[in-house]
Formats: C-alpha cells, sequence, structure tokens
C-alpha cells in the first residue's frame, strides 16, 4: 500500500511508532469511538426517558452488528467536511425506528471531541505502561553502575568525576516527574465533552445537564463546569507534555549516541545483526535507537507548538484551528509511543564499557580532580590562592604532559601544606565522587526533594 505519512510508511513506521499506539488512534479505532459515544448518549437519555427504552436498545444492536461502507463514508465526509453526518445516516438506517432518536441533542464536535477523549485515556494508559518499563531498564542501570566511574562533562570537557549510575539516575528522574505530571493531568483531560450547538445544551431544555452527567458516568469521563469546546487547554496540555516526554528521552538519547563516538566507546546500543550498519562502511555500527528518538522528539516539540495555535478558536465555534488536533493529537501520541519504545530497547540492552570510561576518565591524568585539589589547599591558603597555585599547576601539567600528583608534588606552596599522601589521594578521581550515590539511592528510593529516601 502507498502511503504518504512517516508514521504509516511501510519502511518507516514500525520505527516511529508502536503496533498498540497504532491501533488505539487509526481511522477504524476513531469510528469505533464515535459510535460508541452515540450509543452511550442514547442510553443515558433512554435512561432519563428522553427517548424510549426501546430506542436506547435498538441503537445499541445497531451498532453492534452494522458494517459501515466505508467507501460511503468516505465520499460523503468529503462532502460534509465531518464524518459524523455519514455516521449517524448509516447506522440510523441500520438501526430502523431507533434510528430516529440516534444522536438526540448533539453536535458533530460533541461526538468527535468525546470519542478522541476516549482515544487519548487508551493511549495515556500505554504511555504511562510505557514509561514504567522504560524507567524500569534506567533502574536497572542506576543500580547495576552505581559506583561506575566516568568523567563528567561540561561543555564537551571533562569536568568532576561521576558515575554511570548517576547518570543514569538523572535520566530515570526526569522520566519519574513526567510519570506524575501524566496522573496530575487526567482530571483535566479526560472529561466528556457533550454541549450543543453553541454549548449551552439548549435543544434538551432543562435536561441538558442531567444526560451529559449520565453520559459522562456510562463513558466512565468527568463531567466539566462548562462547555470546553472551545476552550482547548485541555487537549494541548497532553501534548505539552508528550512533547516534555520526547526531550527528556531525547537528552539520554544524545547522551548515549555521543558516549557511542568512536573516541569515547563508553557505550554501546544493543547488538542486533546489521542494525546501524552502514551500506559502504562494515565498521559502523551508528546509533539507531537514539537517531529515531531525538528525531521524533523534534517532530512532537512541532506537534506541541501546533497545539498552542490550536488553542485560538473563535466564537462559540472555531474556523480552523480544531482541525489542526486533528493531526497534531494521534501523530504526537504515535511518535512517543515510538521513542519509547526505542528507550526502552536502547536501555534494557545497553552494553556499558567499563573499561573505556576508566580510559577516559584517567586521560586528562589527574586534571579532572583540580578542584578537590584547590578545595582541599583553600582552607589554609584561602580560596582564590589556592585557585591560582592549582591553576598554574594545570597549566604546567598540560605543557609537559605530566600528571596533576606529579606537578603539584614538585609545587612546594602545595606538597608543604597537603602532604605527598594527601595529594595522591586528591588526585585519584574515584575518591572525588561528591554525593553522587547518595544521590543515585534517593533516586531507587523514591525520595523527592526535600523528603527522606525510602530505606526499606
Amino acid at each position: 500500500m502507498n502511503t504518504l505519512s512517516l508514521i504509516d510508511s511501510p519502511f518507516f513506521g514500525a520505527s516511529f511508532t508502536d503496533p498498540e499506539m497504532r491501533s488505539i488512534f487509526d481511522s477504524g479505532a476513531f469510528i469505533r469511538r464515535c459510535v460508541e459515544t452515540e450509543v452511550a448518549l442514547a442510553r443515558a437519555q433512554a435512561r432519563l426517558g428522553m427517548i424510549p427504552a426501546e430506542a436506547g436498545l435498538g441503537i445499541a444492536n445497531a451498532a453492534n452488528h452494522h458494517q459501515f461502507d466505508l467507501e460511503r463514508l468516505r465520499r460523503e465526509t468529503e462532502i460534509v467536511g465531518y464524518p459524523i453526518l455519514p455516521i449517524v445516516e448509516q447506522l440510523a438506517d441500520a438501526a430502523g425506528q431507533a434510528g430516529r432518536y440516534l444522536h438526540w441533542g448533539a453536535t458533530t464536535q460533541d461526538i468527535m471531541d468525546t470519542a478522541t477523549v476516549l482515544q487519548v485515556r487508551a493511549a495515556l494508559d500505554r504511555i504511562d505502561r510505557q514509561l514504567t518499563e522504560t524507567m524500569g531498564a534506567l533502574r536497572e542501570l542506576a543500580k547495576a553502575h552505581r559506583a561506575t566511574p566516568m568523567a563528567g562533562r561540561t561543555h564537551l570537557q571533562h569536568a568532576l568525576p561521576i558515575t554511570f549510575g548517576y547518570k543514569a539516575a538523572v535520566w530515570l528522574s526526569a522520566l519519574e516527574r513526567h510519570r506524575e505530571r501524566l496522573a496530575q493531568m487526567r482530571p483535566r483531560v479526560l472529561v466528556v465533552q457533550f454541549s450543543g450547538a453553541s454549548g449551552t445544551l439548549a435543544s434538551l431544555d432543562d435536561r441538558g445537564l442531567a444526560v451529559q452527567e449520565e453520559l459522562a458516568r456510562i463513558l466512565e469521563l468527568a463531567t466539566p463546569a462548562i462547555t470546553w469546546h472551545s476552550s482547548r487547554d485541555g487537549m494541548a496540555e497532553a501534548v505539552q507534555l508528550l512533547a516534555l516526554i520526547c526531550g527528556s528521552l531525547a537528552k539520554l538519547a544524545f547522551d548515549t549516541s555521543i558516549m557511542m563516538a568512536t573516541e569515547l566507546g563508553e557505550v554501546s546500543e544493543p547488538y542486533v545483526r546489521h542494525r546501524g550498519a552502514s551500506s559502504t562502511m562494515p565498521q559502523k555500527r551508528n546509533p539507531i535507537s537514539c537517531e529515531l528518538i531525538i528525531a521524533a522528539a523534534k517532530l512532537v516539540r512541532q506537534h506541541a507548538g501546533l497545539m498552542l495555535d490550536a488553542m485560538v478558536h473563535d466564537f462559540e465555534r472555531a474556523t480552523g484551528p480544531w482541525h489542526l488536533e486533528w493531526a497534531a493529537v494521534p501523530e504526537a501520541f504515535a511518535l512517543t509511543a515510538g521513542a519509547l519504545s526505542q528507550a526502552h530497547f536502547l536501555l534494557s540492552g545497553l552494553e556499558v564499557h567499563q573499561e573505556r570510561m576508566r580510559a577516559n576518565l584517567d586521560v586528562s591524568r589527574g586534571l579532572i580532580v583540580a578542584e578537590a585539589v584547590m578545595m582541599a589547599l583553600a582552607p589554609i591558603t584561602g580560596r582564590q590562592t589556592a585557585h591560582d597555585l592549582v591553576y598554574a599547576g594545570c597549566c604546567r601539567a598540560l605543557e609537559t604532559e605530566q600528571s596533576l600528583f606529579e606537578v603539584l608534588a614538585g609545587t612546594p606552596e602545595v606538597a608543604a601544606h597537603l602532604g605527598l599522601k594527601r595529594l595522591h589521594e586528591l588526585t585519584e578521581p574515584t575518591n572525588y565522587l561528591g554525593s553522587a550515590q547518595e544521590m543515585i539511592d534517593r533516586v531507587l528510593g523514591g525520595a523527592k526533594a526535600g523528603q527522606p529516601a525510602d530505606r526499606a
């Protein structure tokens, strides 16, 4: 089948999303969610005595058995501009006399919005599970490499020593916050949309709110305080969260791809024959999962911006902004699911080359812990003097290609105050890890800022 979209491509689609998320948002799923909403509305109105009970049953029975003419649906949607009227016409015909009561008091956006909310609920469940899986892989890395020393880098240069477990725990902490945001967001997003033509439910007299509440109860959604069909912050928030998740995944993917550089060689993506291979260079093992995650993050970021534009609805029903959501919402969820799948694959099988981490840590011959010497010397000489002495030592070490220990051991102003044994301890990178391991324990224990870690 010929396709236009990256997500639907038979070549690239499987790399950018996952089958479950695809099934949540495909065109057939959307039709089913629209029908589910129509059936729930008929049930609600039948319970409240607004339509005959047998009409509600008839509509439900028709929905269970009717096979839509998709070509007719496509053709009529093109004419109408929306799929709801064509869906209602086919389903009403299938329901016979009961069809007279289908779509009672509703408008197109009521059905489409509620159908989308049902899709988003299932999609958030999927994202939540994927976050949990990815976080599990990061937890294992943080535990396994709690004490694996490596160079911490700022501005792409050696800064101070860290451990690889610390790096993994930093990545993990971001996903922990996103999972918390997801839970907090649900009540604001998973809200029924049923409000009629201008949002006042006028066609249902004084029973409109009762229908809205019963519809929400049947669909297990929240009831809004007031109509939200032209106030789109909830949908926009959902996509902003997806962009945040992808941003954090892209950060770890970018770190990993740089660490895979030949000159560093500190990690490798999981080995699968020919994965990351070059068509011309046999030695290549490219960071394919990292590249896919970074690309997905950029695409989702564009959808997040699009959703901010989609918030600007004119009056009580917009002329165009709503349509932006039809692309941004399903594609953002699809791409985020794909990024999480790639991240889980990457992290659960990541090859960590501890010997290269140690070699890279030592490449500066102790300069990476110059701060440790300076801070030990500062109480004796004063901080600025200590800084100047160690800075001068660092310059000489670079010029002479000696280790920092060798240079400072021959610097009386330093060696006399600290002694050679202490100086040797200070210039060993693994002695200057600060609170990195305790921070890892706090993250793994589920502690938040200002709270003690669970030591049980």
